[in-house]
């Protein structure tokens, strides 16, 4: 997921990019490269998710299946009403033609409803689908940031205990070598030893 993310912010990117060098027109255009914007916005959508190129093939599907059924019903209305002409003076049959064609048109009319319901809730399962995906990557984000910090808190925290017994270790040092020096003054030097303890 995050592999698919970088590359359509990288290719964003690129997008900005080429806007950005075309060349300024009236101060509200910019001139660039047709092949080169085409190119990259083909790879946009190749690299768009799965779910958003079969949620878009969903919306064109819809739209293709209510073309088709207003097609549909305007033929049927369109044949109804040439045989009700044609059998104008036949009133009863006309009539019957007349509901007949009223009760398809409204039959049509419901099935392309349908077909107009069941497309918009399947886009809204996608949605819903993509939106927790979503969550979940971030809430993975979350848990392996906070486990870096305890680490790196760790850490510190043993780099701070060297620190300290180092410094017990040099404190240490230092008072055995002032006490070597001691010893080796006084017995270089007898005669002053006795007022170099006193002091």
């Amino acid at each position: 997921m995050n592999s698919q993310q970088d590359v359509i912010y990288d290719l964003m990117g690129k997008i900005e990019e080429a806007l950005d060098k075309g060349l300024p027109l009236l101060g509200y255009y910019s001139v660039v490269k047709k092949d080169t914007v085409t190119d990259l916005l083909d790879r946009l959508y190749a690299a768009l998710p799965d779910e958003i190129k079969e949620a878009r093939a969903l919306l064109r599907r819809k739209e293709e299946l209510q073309y088709d059924a207003q097609q549909k019903a305007e033929k049927i209305i369109a044949d109804a009403q040439g045989e009700a002409n044609r059998l104008l003076s036949e009133s009863d049959i006309l009539r019957a033609v007349q509901k007949e064609a009223e009760k398809i048109k409204e039959q049509v009319i419901n099935d392309c409803e349908e077909i107009k319901r069941k497309a918009i809730d399947e886009a809204e399962s996608i949605r819903s689908q993509a939106t927790d995906e979503a969550i979940r990557t971030k809430d993975g984000a979350s848990v392996y940031a906070e486990q870096l910090l305890a680490n790196l808190e760790q850490n510190l925290a043993q780099m701070q205990e060297i620190v300290k017994n180092g410094q017990v270790t040099l404190e240490k040092r230092r008072m055995e070598a002032e006490d070597l020096v001691r010893g080796n003054y006084a017995n270089q030097q007898p005669e002053y030893a006795q007022d170099f303890s006193m002091r």
